[in-house]
C-alpha cells in the first residue's frame, strides 16, 4: 500500500493488480483512468462486472457462458446438433466461432485432466458429454482440446469412454503448435486445423 495514496484508491489499485497479465505500474495507471472518468463510465464499468458475476451462468446443455437456460449456439436450430465439438474452456468456444466454420454445437469441459494439479476425470464435464452421446443423436464428436499432454491425454480418454459407444470421433488436424493452446492460434491455423480433423483410433 502506498502512502501517498488514498485508501480508496489504493485498493482500486490492488484489485486491478489481481488481473491476469497486470504489473503494478499497469494497475496503477487503469486506477487514475478510472479515477480520470467521468461517474457516468466508472458505475457503467462497475456495473458490467457485477452483471458478469450476477448473470452469467452455464448452459445446462453444453456448459458454455450463458445468461439464460441454454447458449445462443444450443438454442441455434440452424446448427447441425449431430457434430459436438469438445473444447477446454468457453473462451475456446469463441476462438473456433470467429473462424466462421464451425455449424457445430459445442461441450465445454471446463478444464483438463491433470492427476498432479488435482483436476481428476469427475471435476470436468466428462459425464455429461457421456449422456449426451448416448440418447443416439449425435454422430461426430470432434475433439478440440488443446495440442499439450493434459489436452492430448483428456482427449484420449474420453475417446476411450465413447469409442464403444458407436459414435465418430475426430481431432482437430495438427496444424495446432504442439504445447500450444486453441485460445491463441490465429485464425488460418484454427481454420486449417478443422477442415483437416482427423479420425481418431
Amino acid at each position: 500500500m502506498d502512502p501517498a495514496y488514498t485508501d480508496s484508491l489504493n485498493k482500486l489499485i490492488e484489485q486491478f493488480g489481481k488481473l491476469p497479465g497486470i504489473g503494478p505500474k499497469t494497475a496503477q495507471r487503469l486506477a487514475f483512468h478510472v479515477l480520470k472518468s467521468s461517474a457516468a463510465d466508472a458505475l457503467a464499468l462497475a456495473e458490467a462486472i457485477s452483471r458478469v458475476k450476477t448473470n452469467i451462468k452455464q448452459c445446462k446443455i453444453c456448459f458454455n457462458l450463458t445468461e439464460g437456460d441454454t447458449c445462443r449456439i444450443c438454442s441455434d436450430a440452424s446448427r447441425d446438433h449431430g457434430i459436438v465439438c469438445v473444447v477446454e474452456q468457453s473462451k475456446d468456444v469463441i476462438s473456433l466461432e470467429k473462424t466462421g466454420l464451425c455449424k457445430w454445437v459445442y461441450h465445454v469441459l471446463g478444464g483438463h485432466i491433470a492427476p498432479l494439479e488435482g483436476v481428476e476425470p469427475g471435476d470436468l464435464t466428462i459425464d455429461a458429454l457421456v449422456k449426451r452421446v448416448r440418447t443416439g443423436s449425435i454422430k461426430e464428436v470432434v475433439m478440440a482440446t488443446n495440442p499439450n499432454i493434459e489436452g492430448d491425454g483428456t482427449a484420449l480418454y474420453i475417446s476411450s469412454l465413447l469409442g464403444p459407444l458407436g459414435v465418430k470421433i475426430t481431432r482437430l488436424a495438427r496444424g495446432l503448435p504442439a504445447g500450444g493452446t486453441i485460445e491463441y492460434a490465429t485464425g488460418s491455423i484454427l481454420t486449417e486445423a478443422i477442415m483437416g480433423r482427423e479420425k481418431m483410433e
